[in-house]
C-alpha cells in the first residue's frame, strides 16, 4: 500500500508540474504576466538565438514523440513502473516546456503589428479560444488518463487499469484533431509576430504535421475503425472532405491497446 500511495502523489506531482507549465505557457507565448515571454530579454546575435532556439524546439520534439512510441514504452517499463509511466511522460514534457521557456532567445525583429483595436481584440480573442479548445478537448478524451492521474488512482485503488475506448464526442466529430486546431490558434493568434514568435510558429506548427502522421498510424493498428474515421472526418480544417487516396488505402487492422 505504501508504494501505491507513494506511485499517487508521484502522479499528483507530476500534474501540478504540467499545470503551472501550461499556465505559465499563457503568458509566455501571450507575452503578458510572466517574468520571462517569448519576446522578452536581452537580445543576442541572430544567428546564437536562432541556433538556441532551434535546438530547444528540436529538444522538446524528440523528448514529446520518442517518449509516445510503443517500442520506446516497452523498454522504458522495465525501469519505471507501468502506473506512473504516463505520469513519467507528464513531468518530462514538463520539464522540456521549462527548459524552452527558461533559455529561449528573443529575436527582435517585427514580423507584423496590429494597431487597431478591432483587430487586436479578435487576435486575442482567437488566442483565447485557442486554449479553451486544449483543455476541452483535453476533457472529451479523457483529461486525467491523458495526464496520468487516471493511472495512479486505480493504481491506489488496487483496480487494473482498463485502455480506454475509441469515441468521438463534440468536437471530435468536426476534426480529428481538435487539440492540435487549438494548438494552431494559440501559435499564430499573436497581434505583434516577432521572429521569434515566428520561429516557435513555424517549427511548432511544422511537427505538429508531422505528429499526426505516426499517431494516425498507432491510432490505425490500435483501433480498427479508425480507418473509417479518418475517411470521414476532417484532420484540422472543419467541413473540408477527408477523402483521400491515402486514406481510402489505409488497411483496418485489429484493435489493440490504445496510445494517448
Amino acid at each position: 500500500m505504501f508504494k501505491r500511495t507513494v506511485a499517487f502523489l508521484y502522479g499528483v506531482v507530476c500534474y501540478l508540474a504540467f499545470f503551472a507549465t501550461f499556465l505559465y505557457a499563457i503568458g509566455f507565448i501571450g507575452n503578458f504576466a510572466v517574468p520571462k515571454s517569448i519576446d522578452s530579454g536581452p537580445h543576442r546575435p541572430f544567428t546564437y538565438a536562432l541556433a538556441v532556439n532551434a535546438a530547444l524546439l528540436g529538444l522538446f520534439a524528440v523528448q514529446h514523440s520518442v517518449m509516445a512510441r510503443q517500442w520506446f514504452k516497452r523498454a522504458w517499463t522495465r525501469l519505471v513502473p507501468v502506473p506512473v509511466e504516463r505520469s513519467t511522460y507528464v513531468l518530462f514534457s514538463s520539464l522540456a516546456l521549462l527548459l524552452l521557456f527558461w533559455e529561449w532567445e528573443p529575436m527582435g525583429r517585427v514580423i507584423w503589428n496590429v494597431e487597431s483595436g478591432a483587430g487586436q481584440l479578435l487576435l486575442y480573442t482567437l488566442y483565447a479560444a485557442g486554449w479553451l479548445i486544449v483543455l476541452l478537448a483535453t476533457f472529451l478524451i479523457n483529461h486525467f488518463d491523458l495526464f496520468g492521474l487516471r493511472q495512479v488512482w486505480l493504481h491506489l485503488r488496487g483496480v487494473p487499469y482498463t485502455a480506454l475506448q475509441f469515441r468521438t464526442p463534440a468536437l471530435y466529430r468536426v476534426v480529428r484533431h481538435p487539440l492540435y486546431v487549438g494548438w494552431l490558434l494559440v501559435f499564430w493568434s499573436a497581434p505583434l509576430m516577432t521572429v521569434a514568435h515566428l520561429v516557435f510558429a513555424v517549427a511548432t506548427t511544422a511537427y505538429i504535421l508531422l505528429a499526426i502522421q505516426f499517431e494516425e498510424r498507432d491510432l490505425i493498428r490500435s483501433h480498427a475503425e479508425y480507418a473509417e474515421y479518418r475517411r470521414r472526418v476532417p484532420m484540422l480544417v472543419p467541413f473540408v472532405s477527408s477523402r483521400r487516396r491515402g486514406d481510402r488505402a489505409v488497411p483496418q487492422r485489429a484493435a489493440a491497446e490504445i496510445e494517448m
